[in-house]
């Protein structure tokens, strides 16, 4: 039985998750003078030992391989011995569920900073049509805020974190206040040179990465190995360029291995506790509080709303409209590569630069109409990274002999290969959402998510569309597809959740009938709660979400400010 301690005095807010959102109020707040207590359902982050980066192949069992090492839905390291990622789609203890049909892989972090500390940085604006897409092609809803009202805070976003880009007058990928770029990669010109030959725009890549100094972090030394963490902060994670620096006004209680369990209500149905499990002494705390920011993850936050539930919020708090959990979306992925016999021979060169590719291809299409709404961005791989696990199964597979001549078969292949990667939006189906089960429970006793998920024929053209473009552009290239079957959209297309960016689930909205949260994601039903993850996303473009993520929270930060100055909150 777990012992219940309630702690004073009243916090004036609790943060819940130090991601993008959590780690961006946690730091406006502090900046404004407001006293926070911030909530880590994991522990904290010393990103000289966490990001591993000096590990090698021989530190590791097997070299990196099996256990742990080269499967994407690893059972023991997602994304192999090789990354940093505290975290995966499964967890020891925490389960999640599924129902009959459907398959929906959910990735979570547990550690300070969450997923910043990893990902892949990819810092793209959502488009002025992408907020009112509605009533541009009758499909969704529109956002209740416009191009025009987020605009202001990417700006500060990007100034604050540093992004690259440049800028290209394209609609469809607004730009910013960018960092200079580095140049692209041998391989990466070679496809500039096809997209071109075929329309399609292939400019420099916005990632959260600094080129030159800001705001006392050095720039990015190109060492390529951002998916272990970066341990001089070039790149973008919460923990580092947000978190750390709030710390240190003394204005933030920083409060790890807390997971939440519940927010406590009084008669008037605002929120006065948080209820969360001491992971370390399995104890309940209980901490009073003005006002309560949740910033857990789309689909955490959504999970404990769901699970608060009281005479007066029985279908879980902020949910009068029974559309928390509902519009689940996660970004429609595929990708193809292929050999390119141009990049055969060359001289072996560094081209490690920046994690990811230096360059990416916008959605040009955005005002045509073909049998699939919306669109997608096209991300590029290749050049002569760090050989990993079954780098070179298919030349062992196809190569006759073994010995010298393989070396050399291998040797030769080695950076001959393009790849590319879309990225596009998916359409909220009635099919998909995330629930309660109400049989099962994690290790801490509390009620776990249950997903359902479908991709609709929508998502199934629009990969097919993907498939036409990647081939035109390796065949552009001279090249010729690798790895190519045969099969149906439903076998080529992402698993819900794999891409990792799930959206939507406590959506903003002027009515309160049909949305959770208004259009400065502060809850219909509860006036001092808020949300500032990708819960709130009314749509999911084909643009990755952290930049949103942080902006929204941002301006969130703001207007909570300004109603605790009012005496409103």
């Amino acid at each position: 039985m777990l012992q219940i301690i309630r702690s004073s005095p009243v916090a004036d807010v609790v943060v819940i998750g130090s991601g993008a959102g959590g780690g961006t109020v946690t730091k406006v707040l502090a900046d404004s003078g407001i006293r926070v207590t911030l909530l880590e359902a994991g522990p904290m982050l010393n990103p000289a030992k966490d990001f591993m980066e000096h590990m090698w192949p021989y530190q590791v069992p097997h070299r990196g391989s099996g256990e742990g090492g080269a499967s994407y839905f690893n059972r023991g390291r997602p994304f192999g011995w090789f990354s940093a990622h505290a975290g995966g789609w499964e967890l020891e203890g925490e389960p999640y569920t599924s129902s009959e049909g459907s398959n929906f892989q959910w990735f979570r972090s547990r550690v300070l900073g969450g997923r910043t500390n990893h990902y892949g940085r990819i810092s793209l604006r959502f488009a002025d049509y992408d907020f009112k897409s509605y009533t541009r092609d009758g499909i969704g809803a529109d956002w209740p805020i416009s191009y025009e009202d987020l605009a202001p805070y990417y700006d500060k976003v990007e100034a604050f974190i540093g992004v690259t880009g440049s800028k290209e007058g394209i609609r469809s990928a607004p730009d910013g206040i960018f960092q200079p770029c580095p140049p692209p990669r041998v391989h990466e010109v070679l496809i500039q040179k096809a997209s071109k030959k075929l329309g399609i725009p292939c400019i420099p890549m916005r990632l959260a990465v600094i080129t030159k100094p800001t705001n006392g972090r050095p720039a990015c030394h190109y060492c390529g190995q951002c998916g272990r963490g970066c341990t001089t902060a070039s790149n973008y994670s919460s923990s580092q360029v947000q978190i750390f620096p709030a710390l240190k006004t003394g204005r933030v209680k920083l409060i790890n291995n807390a997971m939440a369990r519940e927010l406590i209500t009084d008669d008037t149905g605002k929120v006065t506790a948080v209820s969360y499990v001491d992971k370390i002494t399995r104890s309940e705390q209980q901490i009073p509080c003005r006002s309560v920011v949740l910033a857990a993850s789309a689909c955490e936050s959504t999970r404990l709303l769901l699970n608060s539930r009281s005479p007066r919020h029985a279908n879980g708090l902020a949910n009068s409209s029974g559309h928390l959990g509902r519009h689940l979306t996660d970004s429609v992925g595929f990708s193809l590569g292929g050999h390119i016999p141009a990049l055969e021979g060359l001289q072996r060169y560094d081209s490690d630069g920046m994690g990811g590719s230096h360059l990416y291809m916008p959605w040009w299409l955005w005002d045509r109409k073909l049998d699939f709404p919306r669109g997608y961005h096209i991300e590029l791989g290749g050049g002569y990274g760090m050989p990993g696990i079954g780098s070179f199964q298919e030349v062992c597979e196809t190569h006759e002999g073994y010995g010298e001549s393989l070396k050399k078969a291998i040797y030769d292949d080695y950076g001959t290969h393009a790849r590319f990667s879309g990225r596009g939006e998916m359409i909220p189906n009635e099919d998909t959402y995330c629930d309660i089960d109400p049989n099962v429970v994690d290790k801490w006793g509390i009620p776990v998510l249950r997903f359902h998920f479908r991709w609709s024929d929508a998502e199934l053209r629009q990969v097919e569309h993907m498939e036409q473009t990647f081939t035109a552009l390796i065949e552009t290239m001279g090249g010729a597809v690798t790895g190519q079957r045969p099969r149906a959209a439903a076998e080529k297309i992402s698993a819900g959740g794999e891409i990792i960016h799930e959206v939507g689930t406590a959506r903003m909205g002027d009515d309160p009938a049909t949305s959770v949260l208004n259009k400065y994601c502060q809850a219909h039903d509860v006036s001092n709660l808020f949300v500032a993850d990708a819960a709130p996303f009314v749509s999911n473009p084909d643009k990755n979400p952290t930049l949103t993520i942080c902006a929204l929270a941002w301006r969130t930060a703001d207007y909570l400010t300004e109603e605790m100055r009012k005496g409103n909150v």
